[in-house]
């Protein structure tokens, strides 16, 4: 701790951050009002798709398609319901008729048929089975803004009742388009459920109204400044709506607690009795240089999504990296200002003071929830008396919480991937309703059909001889077509059961192996799966691997040693499996879906583990970066490993607890939304966000490290002398020079 009357030290970057103060807030002042005025309208430029693989044998099948036999593929769909007659009555055929026409009629919208116009033996799945509903089809062209645009302006014509029918809207088009809006209303309401709750926390914590203040703009600043970026990047890529609530959960999440590091560090500073300047260097030094590597351990996880092709995927990319690069930014140069025009005034409103008997919070008993109390030797607190006990039964609570984080991650195993359709939606959706009744009511699973694009030049005896083969494939219900047009056809195959199920993916692959005289290609919504599992399984490996050793090679140069980055990886990893675990038996099989208030499909969306594991292993390791580099700097103080492991436990337990508290509490508001997928995510997040902090951090950290003892900190020569050169550490000295602590390790080293 720095003396009351020690000199000022005051490094280069101090000297950058804290020289105008009030300039640099006044910058971040007008570039937070620019950033809104960038920003706005972001919502309405984003998509509801992405799932894809653009680079499929399905994609370039459907783009075919859609340019030559824009009828094959109806994304628009007008469920006519005649009640109790039957959907043949002279008046509802009049009706029907005339509400397609409409339709065929309307700008934007191409490629309409009905069960009344076809042939009625040809057109058996738009009718459905028992008679008293029947489908209108068309495709509503353009890119998503277009086509959401043509649904507005077309949609409310035709809903409703007219004459004897009543008229439903749904499709993809419709699914998408009211996801997107959904998303867009649960998000704000997440955000006003957050920002209230969050302040109250973080008022309990810091004691201070003032303090608390802090993180909750650092927050505001990077959630503002992330979406001006993204509304730029829609102008050069494809960015998916979900990559919003992203935003909002880790702009506040990872803000608040690299503001509370930061500001812990600068109180507990001030407590020691330095001068604000003083304070706000040694953070700098220490906290703030922790701050940074968390972020880009952060930033690492995100990166990796990078590697996949569905642009779903790359926007949480965008979206997480320019967040955390926003918030450490934030952190690192306005919080700084912040403090130094503050000075003692950042313990303004000290709640504290209406629990305080006597003049001090030591008289009274009342401990400060930042941490700033004391130096690593002062009395022990509840956390420090934890670690105590889990190192002396090491064994016990290393395996004890291994085991139960093995058992709670099983369901897992029995993990199921399919697509993100309108089960996603409330039960009550009007898109959501008009695909169940297809699903329950048409027969062949209409919508989920595979069509088998033909090109090149063939005879219509060619084409009836493979058609004869395709109907003689297991798990088909029905071929029809080809429609021939030019040196191109297609043919429409209806699979028996789900349109996504187990035979419907063999299908897939059968359907790809069978000889044809002419090129084909597989498209449809089981081939579309096919595809994105088969590139998500093929770049998964790299993923991981990116995201391994890059983080092997970050914790390294925070801490010295080879063996912790090995468990950093390790136990971070195994702290998710209670999530993936939770995330199967609540989402894919249903279980607590009365709760929750959500339709379970049987399956989980293909790219949501992917995103999950990014998300919530860059999570974990920012926790892990808190932890271990206060350990590292009690290490290479005193050079005793278990007082070391206690004391950094004992002075950031509290502190990351508090932060998982906080960030748990926006993933859940996150996870109030009434899109599936979105209430997985924020509750899934959370979920391990919450283990992390309290089993992971609190349990098997302390347990493990106890049980590989000194030889925790121990590297070979080569890469001692390579972190003594490049190494950061949480350290006042914060040099390139060999800590006591690592002297000792190197004199311990064989040779």
């Amino acid at each position: 701790m720095t003396e009351v009357n020690s000199p000022p030290r005051v490094g280069g970057w101090t000297r950058f951050v804290t020289a105008r103060p009030r300039l640099s807030l006044l910058a971040a002042l007008v570039l937070t009002v620019l950033a809104v005025l960038a920003g706005s309208g972001v919502a309405d430029r984003l998509g509801s798709g992405g799932w894809e693989d653009p680079g499929a044998e399905s994609t370039y099948a459907t783009r075919a398609l859609e340019r030559e036999f824009p009828d094959s593929q109806p994304n628009f769909l007008l469920l006519v319901d005649a009640g109790r007659a039957s959907v043949d009555d002279p008046a509802v055929v009049a009706e029907a008729e005339r509400l397609t026409e409409r339709l065929a009629r309307e700008k934007g919208v191409e490629g309409v048929g009905s069960y009344w116009q076809a042939e009625r033996s040809a057109a058996p799945a738009l009718r459905a089975k028992d008679g008293h509903e029947a489908l209108i089809a068309a495709r509503i062209t353009g890119d998503e803004k277009t086509m959401g645009e043509t649904l507005d302006r077309v949609a409310p014509s035709f809903r409703g009742t007219h004459g004897p029918v009543e008229v439903k809207v749904g499709g993809i088009v419709a699914v998408r388009h009211e996801m997107q809006t959904i998303i867009q209303e649960d998000l704000t309401r997440a955000e006003v459920i957050a920002l209230p709750v969050t302040l109250v926390l973080l008022v309990m914590v810091f004691g201070s109204a003032v303090a608390a203040l802090l993180p909750l703009g650092i927050g505001i600043v990077a959630i503002l400044g992330t979406n001006a970026v993204l509304r730029g990047l829609t102008e050069f890529t494809d960015v998916s709506i979900f990559a919003m609530n992203l935003t909002t959960a880790l702009g506040l999440g990872l803000a608040i607690d690299y503001a509370l590091f930061i500001v812990r560090r600068f109180r507990e500073e001030l407590s020691g009795g330095a001068e604000p300047l003083t304070a706000v260097g040694t953070t700098l030094r220490t906290a703030g240089r922790t701050v940074l590597f968390s972020a880009l351990t952060v930033a690492v996880s995100l990166a990796a999504m990078l590697l996949f092709p569905q642009y779903f995927l790359r926007s949480f990319a965008y979206a997480g990296i320019a967040v955390v690069l926003l918030a450490a930014a934030a952190a690192l140069i306005l919080l700084p200002a912040a403090l130094l025009l503050l000075g003692h005034r950042v313990n303004a409103l000290d709640l504290r003071k209406l629990f305080r008997r006597g003049g001090s919070s030591k008289a009274s008993g009342v401990p400060d929830p930042s941490g700033a109390s004391g130096a690593s030797g002062a009395k022990s607190t509840a956390w420090g008396r934890m670690a105590t006990l889990v190192m002396r039964r090491a064994p016990f609570f290393a395996l004890g919480t291994t085991a139960v984080l093995v058992l709670l991650g099983l369901p897992f195993l029995g993990v199921k991937f399919g697509t993100a359709d309108d089960r996603q939606l409330p039960s009550g959706a009007e898109s959501h309703v008009v695909q169940q009744h297809i699903r329950e009511g048409f027969p062949g699973s209409p919508g989920g059909g595979l069509e088998v694009l033909a090109e090149g030049r063939a005879t219509e005896a060619q084409y009836s001889t493979y058609k004869e083969r395709i109907a003689g494939l297991p798990d088909v219900l029905r071929v029809e077509g080809p429609l021939v047009q030019g040196e191109s056809a297609y043919f429409t195959v209806l699979p028996e059961g789900e349109a996504v199920d187990d035979p419907a993916q063999r299908l897939v692959g059968e359907l790809r192996a069978t000889d044809a005289p002419f090129d084909t290609k597989v498209t449809g919504t089981a081939a579309v799966l096919v595809d994105s599992k088969d590139a998500i399984a093929e770049q998964l490996p790299w993923a991981a691997a990116f995201i391994a050793i890059v983080t092997l090679l970050l914790v390294f140069l925070l801490t010295g040693s080879v063996l912790i980055p090995i468990q950093a990886v390790v136990l971070n990893a195994l702290s998710l499996t209670a999530m993936f675990g939770a995330v199967v038996w609540v989402f894919q099989d249903g279980h607590l879906s009365g709760l929750l208030g959500f339709t379970s499909p049987g399956s989980i969306e293909t790219t949501l583990p992917v995103l999950m594991f990014c998300v919530a292993f860059g999570l974990s390791m920012d926790y892990g970066v808190f932890l271990l580099s206060r350990i590292k700097e009690e290490y290479d103080h005193g050079g005793d490993h278990e007082q070391a492991v206690r004391h950094g436990l004992e002075r950031t337990g509290g502190l990351i607890t508090a932060a998982a508290v906080i960030l748990a509490v926006v993933m859940v508001a996150i996870g109030t939304s009434r899109v599936t997928n979105t209430k997985m995510l924020g509750l899934g997040i959370a979920l391990a966000v919450l283990m992390d902090a309290m089993i992971i951090r609190s349990l098997l950290v302390p347990a493990v490290m106890r049980l590989t003892g000194r030889a925790t900190w121990w590297a070979p020569g080569p890469l001692r002398r390579l972190h003594q050169r490049f190494g950061l550490s949480e350290g006042d000295g914060g040099g390139p020079a060999p800590t006591e602590a690592e002297e000792r390790d190197k004199a311990m080293t064989p040779g």
